[in-house]
C-alpha cells in the first residue's frame, strides 16, 4: 500500500472565470476494489472544453479529463486481477478503462446500458471533496472504483492514440453497434471532428460501400479521405444534388452517424435516407432547440432514429480491438496536438479553444 501522505499533482477546475489551480492532493489509502493508476496521457475531449468555457455546468471543484491512458500503480484490497477479456493484470501494466463505473447488477446494466445504471460514477465529472478525490485525468494519479470496465492494451499503440480509446473511439464503436452491420452500405457521417474521422475509419474497416463526410469546415473535409471517407460534401451544399451526383440515387443513404450535434443536420439528413434506413444520433450532448421531423415520412419509409450517449462494455472491447488492429492504417496521431504537460494545463485549454484542433494532448507522466 502506498504511503497515505504521498501526493498527486492535480489540476483543479473551479469555474470558467478562474484558471486551473495546480495542487498536490494526498493519495488516500485504497478501499476495497479500488485500483490506483499512474496517468500517462490525457486528451481534452469536447465535453471538457464545454465545461471549461461554461457551455455546460459540472459539479465543482472537479478534476477534468476522462480520455486517458495509464499504468497500474497499486491494487486495493480484493481488487480484481483480470481485465474484461480475462487477461491477468499487474502493477506496471498499461491499461485503458471505461469513463464510468456502475452497479453491474442494476436493471439497466443487465439491459446493456451500464453507462446509465444505478450507482453511476463518471471519471472527470465528479465533484472533488475529501471523500471523492483523484477521479480525473488531469492529475498524476487516478483511483478507479470497483466495477470499472478495464482492459490491458498493447504497448505497440502510440501513447497519443491510446488515450482516445476510452471516449472517442468507444463512443463511435457504440454508434456503429446500434446502427447494425455496415457491410455494403452507404454511410453518411455528419460532423468531421475527432469522432467523425473515427466513424469514417471504422465504417470503412467494416466494409461500408461508401462513406460520405459532411461538415462546414473545409480543412477537416480535406483530411477525411485519409480516414476512409470515399466522398466529402460541404455542409452548405445542396445535399440532395450532391448525394445524387456522388452515389446515383435519390435516397442513397442507409446509415447516418450524426456527430455534429447540430439540429439542422439531424433534421435535413433524414430526407436522404433509403427506405429502412437508420440514423444514430451521438452529437447532441448539449442543450438543443426543438426539432421538426416529418412523421409521415418516418412511417412510410420505415426509418429508425436511435440515440446513444457514451457506451457499454461491448463497445469498449470493440474500440480497443479496432485501435490495436488499425492504429497504423489511419493517421490518428496527426489529429492530436502534443505540446503541453500537466503544468501547462491552462495554456493547453486556451490553445484548444482558440485553434480548435481535433484534440489537444496533455502529457502527465509520459
Amino acid at each position: 500500500m502506498l504511503n497515505e501522505m504521498k501526493t498527486s499533482t492535480t489540476a483543479v477546475f473551479y469555474d470558467p472565470t478562474k484558471p486551473f489551480e495546480l495542487k498536490d492532493l494526498p493519495i488516500p489509502n485504497l478501499q476495497t476494489g479500488e485500483l490506483l493508476v499512474r496517468v500517462e496521457y490525457t486528451t481534452l475531449c469536447r465535453s471538457d472544453l464545454y465545461t471549461y468555457s461554461g457551455q455546460r455546468k459540472e459539479k465543482s471543484p472537479t478534476i477534468l479529463g476522462h480520455e486517458i491512458v495509464g499504468r497500474i500503480a497499486a491494487f486495493g484490497p480484493e481488487t480484481i486481477e483480470k481485465d474484461l477479456n480475462g487477461a491477468a493484470i499487474a502493477v506496471g501494466d498499461r491499461i485503458s478503462w471505461a469513463i464510468y463505473a456502475s452497479n453491474p447488477h442494476a436493471e439497466l446494466s443487465k439491459r446493456g446500458i451500464p453507462q446509465k445504471a444505478d450507482g453511476l460514477y463518471k471519471y472527470g465529472h465528479e465533484q472533488l471533496n475529501e471523500h471523492n478525490t483523484l477521479h480525473g485525468g488531469l492529475s498524476e494519479y487516478i483511483i478507479l472504483k470497483p466495477h470499472t470496465p478495464l482492459l490491458k492494451i498493447s504497448e505497440n499503440i502510440p501513447l497519443k492514440i491510446a488515450a482516445i480509446i476510452n471516449c472517442a473511439v468507444a463512443t463511435v464503436a457504440g454508434g456503429i453497434r446500434v446502427a447494425g452491420p455496415l457491410q455494403g452500405k452507404n454511410v453518411l457521417v455528419t460532423g468531421a471532428g475527432m469522432l467523425g474521422m473515427i466513424a469514417c475509419a471504422m465504417s470503412r474497416s467494416q466494409g461500408a460501400a461508401a462513406v460520405v463526410a459532411l461538415d462546414s469546415n473545409p480543412e477537416r473535409l480535406a483530411v477525411a479521405p485519409s480516414f476512409g471517407a470515399t466522398h466529402t460534401i460541404p455542409a452548405d451544399s445542396d445535399l440532395n444534388a450532391a448525394l445524387y451526383s456522388l452515389l446515383g440515387n435519390v435516397k442513397p443513404i442507409d446509415v447516418i452517424l450524426e456527430l455534429s450535434g447540430a439540429a439542422s443536420a439531424m433534421e435535413n439528413t433524414l430526407e436522404h435516407m433509403a427506405i429502412g434506413g437508420t440514423a444514430v444520433w451521438l452529437g447532441a450532448t448539449f442543450p438543443q432547440r426543438k426539432m421538426e421531423i416529418d412523421a409521415e415520412k418516418m412511417v412510410r419509409n420505415l426509418y429508425s432514429i436511435k440515440g446513444l450517449h457514451n457506451y457499454n462494455e461491448q463497445d469498449f472491447i470493440a474500440a480497443v480491438q479496432f485501435i490495436e488492429q488499425h492504429h497504423s492504417d489511419f493517421p490518428f496521431e496527426t489529429m492530436i496536438h502534443d505540446q503541453f504537460n500537466l503544468h501547462q494545463v491552462n495554456e493547453a485549454f486556451a490553445y484548444a479553444m482558440e485553434a480548435n484542433p481535433f484534440r489537444v494532448g496533455v502529457r502527465v507522466n509520459a
